[in-house]
């Protein structure tokens, strides 16, 4: 299947992806970053799926699939010659296990339906043991175990447990899939239909605080759904992305686990849901940040697990084919290790913004900006490498010096604006300086625009958010410059491009080339509003909006070449934006 035939399912400490013909392809526990126990989408079905449908070798795709209302309860239909069928899956709210659930329903006549279930933990390496007890099918390998109760007799062989069944209408049948510790007893066993009940009145409670009344509001409000859905409960971080190793190039070697909190991606992401009115998201981060990034200020990392871990060591799993061959499938991931002085500025914009949204003060958060601002004044002038974690040599990219110089920006703010105390004629000084320099050093006078580093001729789509972080305003010369080259020079067929890719471009350290990134393009309509542009800046936006697949998702980036996603998914770094730029057009 296409990354875009996938819905998500979660319960906010793990996320499962299924596919429009009934298939669990990827589900992970206990959390995002643990080993899979159905890992079909980088390999085959012995590498774990669950598939459930109406029995016919070809597993034909639903009919029609939506979410239950405002929620991330999937259901989706089969119209049969028999019939129709209904299936329901969702990931109730966790209580003492992770649990899924999937409902089979007749709406009308009768269907026969099957289902087969491979279980492989340690991302499709191990293939458990199996037995039944007291009633229930138990698997147990290594730490991992699972209990699953299931309506219908299931038959065991070739490492699989099947069934064929018929559901006529107003019959319901539910399975219910347990993970728990090997080592502990048998789990309690939750009532599915309560438990039905429960997580939608949740999710419903929780999108009627939703502040967002514009034209676009089913759009946001399955965004803002999306990465709530990335956020892991216990702590409050925020993850990137469910997946890991979704090519940005089909076949290609661009493949990265995107299942760590980003404090640039999760920054951005606490923007969206305070801006849509979400404090308690904000309140949880900001003491999962703290808690994360506590020690010296030299010691902070670009990204971090979900419970904080900072050792994320990058592993090729060599057993596993990759999604349609593209390989290495990694875990982990080396980018832990470098230097982005960019995220500074989002650390200190998001604390910043926490603030004056109304989130009470918090010492300890001032005390590590302090030493946040101690660093940046030491080492903003130093080369990195970059916003997009490229794997060449390191540079004076545009864009982090723009952030260093947002991260001072903001704590001349906290100063002026709250009371805080800090060296604020030293900062003020210093912004003043970064700024005179990227103007200098990151402009290109002759074509009228800023460029990706000092030196360079190329351009970058981060220089879009120029005047979104109030670096120039958006009437600037400059500004317009800019825009107007990205919109000449790094598109395709309509979307932008994170940077040139190409034989002779070593920016990335790279070979192959990726799909349009989303949030540029998102980034492009939201800087066009803002010049004045909003009618080119609405069509860009609406025709974004159609990329998404029929349950609203978006993936990383968009392959103009073959009309598909690509990169992991759903990807919050695609859905922020969109919220961002949904609130800038309204």
């Amino acid at each position: 299947m296409w990354i875009e035939d996938y819905a998500l399912i979660g319960d906010m400490q793990s996320a499962a992806l299924v596919g429009r013909n009934g298939s669990i392809d990827w589900l992970c526990l206990p959390r995002f970053d643990s080993p899979s126990c159905f890992g079909a989408l980088l390999g085959d079905k012995n590498n774990g799926q669950w598939w459930l449908g109406p029995a016919d070798a070809e597993r034909p795709k639903a009919t029609r699939r939506h979410y239950k209302g405002e929620s991330l309860i999937l259901t989706s239909e089969w119209d049969t010659p028999g019939g129709t069928v209904r299936v329901t899956d969702f990931m109730p709210t966790r209580h003492d296990n992770p649990d899924l659930v999937r409902i089979v329903e007749g709406v009308s006549g009768e269907v026969e339906m099957a289902t087969e279930i491979r279980i492989r933990f340690d991302y499709g390496r191990i293939v458990p043991w199996v037995r039944r007890t007291d009633g229930l099918l138990q698997a147990v390998g290594g730490p991992d175990s699972v209990w699953l109760h299931s309506p219908v007799p299931l038959r065991g062989g070739d490492y699989a447990h099947k069934a064929r069944f018929k559901v006529s209408a107003g019959d319901r049948l539910a399975f219910i899939f347990t993970w728990h510790p090997s080592h502990e007893s048998k789990p309690v066993e939750i009532d599915p239909y309560d438990q039905l009940a429960e997580t939608e009145s949740l999710w419903a409670e929780w999108v009627a605080q939703c502040t967002y009344q514009g034209p676009w509001r089913e759009a946001v409000v399955r965004s803002l759904i999306t990465l709530k859905a990335l956020t892991y409960k216990p702590t409050g971080g925020i993850v990137a992305a469910p997946t890991t190793s979704l090519p940005e190039d089909i076949g290609g070697v661009r493949n990265w686990d995107y299942r760590f909190c980003w404090l640039r991606d999760a920054t951005m992401t606490l923007e969206a849901l305070i801006g849509a009115g979400y404090l308690d998201e904000a309140r949880s981060w900001r003491a999962w940040l703290l808690r994360a990034i506590a020690g010296r200020a030299q010691d902070l990392q670009i990204m971090y697990s979900v419970s904080g871990e900072r050792r994320l060591p990058e592993l090729e799993l060599d057993w596993l084919p990759g999604y349609e061959g593209s390989r290495p499938v990694r875990v982990g991931n080396a980018a832990v290790d470098q230097l982005q002085l960019d995220v500074y500025g989002e650390v200190m914009n998001s604390l910043h913004l926490s603030r004056a949204s109304g989130l009470e003060p918090d010492a300890r958060a001032w005390t590590i900006q302090r030493e946040l601002m101690d660093f940046v004044e030491a080492h903003w002038d130093e080369p990195d490498e970059g916003l997009w974690e490229v794997r060449g040599p390191r540079r004076h990219f545009t864009h982090s010096k723009v952030m260093c110089w947002v991260a001072l920006d903001r704590a001349i703010r906290q100063v002026e604006e709250f009371g805080r105390s800090g060296p604020i004629g030293r900062w003020k000084a210093l912004r003043d300086h970064i700024h005179a320099e990227v103007c200098h050093k990151g402009f290109d006078l002759a074509r009228g625009t800023f460029t990706q580093s000092y030196g360079s001729h190329e351009l970058d789509a981060a220089l879009l958010l120029i005047p979104i972080v109030g670096f120039l305003p958006p009437e600037d010369p400059r500004v317009i410059g800019t825009i107007e080259a990205i919109q000449r020079e790094l598109m395709a067929d309509g979307f932008v491009l994170r940077y040139p890719v190409a034989d002779d471009n070593d920016v990335d350290g790279l070979p192959g080339g990726e799909g349009a990134f989303l949030a540029c393009s998102f980034w492009l309509a939201e800087a066009l509003a803002m010049i004045g542009r909003k009618e080119e800046a609405v069509a860009l936006f609406e025709r974004l909006l159609s990329l998404r697949n029929d349950v609203g998702l978006l993936a990383e980036e968009y392959d103009v070449r073959y009309g598909r996603m690509v990169g992991n998914f759903p990807q919050a770094f695609s859905h922020v934006p969109l919220i961002h730029a949904a609130r800038a057009l309204s």
